[in-house]
């Protein structure tokens, strides 16, 4: 991109945020309208009763014909959107883009994610894409070196790391941690990363305690359960229990040397929406773009050391490997 463009790029970003320290209504633009997380998060920042100054106005109800759950929901999820909170549907993402100042991709599946986030990361929109970012390793690092490209703030999380009992899992003082197992469902997709698919919610709730520096994985896997363990610097164990067939609650527990402590956890969308209007009023995302392609390297060293028999696989080696060095 030549300097011309960067600094118009730049000076969008920067009046976009002006008019959020002003009290100007931030527009939002919905991309892929086949999940719950869709009308749910609409409710919550379009309430009148609570008003965040983030508003969704428009949407592109694109889905995935291949798998059921999207197929099959899309027209409910659009019917509510339109008549219950007046989003505005468009055939694409290039006619919405004009009409709205930032973004969040909402495709239940992760694959077309890239797609979906090129044309809104080009134009300088902050964007937010849902979990998972992407179905592989490799789209994660192109999405996010694109952003870096054009400068536009991107992030992704599962609502769960900002959950009370992960975020008190994150921050008590529990002395050195030794170790720490995060649980919860752990369905598979088969276009996807095992992991990435449902899996991601423990997955990002384990790094949301233990923080980046993960450095090698081995997986146990049986057609219920799954066992993931990622050996972190200085020799902590995070532990990821990923249940298929037995209840499949979502909890974590960490072990240090002051004390051991359980927390449960489960949705949080209200807290995720917070974390939404702070960042698109600031532009600063809450995940790290180094923090969530650690997280997709976990997964897919998880599925080599699979494919392995249960061998250890560096994060490094699938780094490597899914840039091509």
């Amino acid at each position: 991109m030549n300097t011309a463009i960067r600094m118009i790029c730049c000076f969008v970003s920067s009046f976009l945020f002006a008019q959020a320290d002003e009290g100007i209504e931030i527009r939002v633009g919905m991309v892929g309208l086949d999940t719950s997380h869709a009308p749910a998060f609409t409710k919550i920042l379009n309430d009148p009763e609570n008003a965040h100054g983030v508003r969704v106005i428009a949407g592109v109800p694109e889905f995935s014909p291949d798998i059921e759950s999207s197929a099959s929901r899309i027209d409910k999820f659009v019917e509510t959107l339109s008549t219950e909170y007046g989003v505005k549907m468009y055939d694409n993402i290039e006619e919405m883009l004009p009409n709205v100042d930032v973004i969040m991709i909402e495709s239940v599946d992760g694959r077309p994610h890239l797609e979906q986030a090129t044309p809104g990361i080009i134009a300088g929109k902050p964007t937010f894409i849902d979990k998972p970012v992407a179905a592989s390793l490799e789209d994660a690092i192109a999405i996010f070196d694109l952003a870096k490209k054009h400068r536009t703030p991107v992030w992704s999380s599962s609502n769960l790391r900002f959950h009370a009992g992960v975020v008190a899992a994150a921050t008590t003082d529990v002395g050195e941690i030794a170790a720490v197992i995060s649980h919860g469902p752990a369905s598979l997709e088969p276009n996807h990363l095992d992991l990435a698919w449902y899996g991601i919610h423990s997955t990002e709730a384990l790094f949301t305690v233990l923080g980046t520096g993960c450095l090698s994985v081995t997986r146990t896997h049986t057609e219920g359960t799954d066992v993931v363990t990622g050996i972190w610097e200085g020799g902590k164990i995070g532990n990821l229990l990923g249940l298929r067939k037995s209840k499949t609650p979502f909890g974590i527990q960490v072990f240090g040397t002051k004390k051991v402590i359980e927390e449960s956890a489960g949705g949080a969308y209200p807290e995720l929406m917070t974390e939404m209007v702070k960042f698109f009023k600031t532009g600063k995302p809450p995940v790290s773009p180094e923090t969530t392609l650690e997280i997709f390297a976990f997964m897919a060293a998880a599925d080599e050391s699979k494919a392995r028999g249960g061998t250890p696989v560096t994060l490094a080696e699938m780094m490597e490997k899914a840039r091509g060095d």
